[in-house]
This record gives structure tokens, C-alpha cells and sequence, in this order.
């Protein structure tokens, strides 16, 4: 099982952990269960369902901030961005 702390401020105002239940919805094998008074949301995943890039997406439609609270599991850390050199050419004249 993994398992994942998040803390989105202003999360018990209005209908936030609604529209986050809204979100969620389409992710079947993610369980969650949400701590209004805290402003936190706990995970449970049996597989890396759902990346951390896609649980920041889902905070950022419902326009909120999430931070990882303790050890992110290996399973769903970020890839590190791969960059490339880009190499101008300059035409002969």
C-alpha cells in the first residue's frame, strides 16, 4: 500500500473538498479521506495510480496549493526533467 499526506490551505472554505471529490472520482483504485479542520488529505493507493503531478493538477483546478507532508513514496516521485542541448546553427554566407 502507499500512502500520502497532503495540505492544501483554505481547503474547508466553501465547496473545495467537494469539487476535490469531483476530481477524484474518475481514479477508482484512490482512496482519500479528508481532514476539513486541518486541511488535509490522506491517500491510499494499492498501485502508483495517480502520479504527484496529476494530485497537484487536481489541487490547481480547485484553485489551492497542495504540499507533500513526510516521505513522498518512491513510487510516485516526480521524474527529474530531462534537458537536451540545443545547438544553433549558424548558416554559411
Amino acid at each position: 500500500m502507499i500512502a500520502l499526506q497532503v495540505y492544501a490551505a483554505g481547503l474547508r472554505e466553501g465547496d473545495l473538498i467537494l469539487r476535490l471529490g469531483h476530481g477524484l472520482e474518475t481514479h477508482a483504485h484512490v482512496r482519500y479521506k479528508v481532514d476539513p479542520n486541518h486541511d488535509m488529505v490522506y491517500f491510499e493507493f494499492d498501485e502508483p495510480t495517480l502520479s504527484l503531478v496529476k494530485i497537484e493538477r487536481l489541487f490547481d483546478e480547485i484553485g489551492l496549493v497542495p504540499r507533500f507532508v513526510g516521505d513522498i513514496p518512491p513510487e510516485l516521485e516526480k521524474p527529474t526533467p530531462r534537458t537536451e542541448r540545443i545547438s544553433l546553427q549558424r548558416g554559411v554566407s
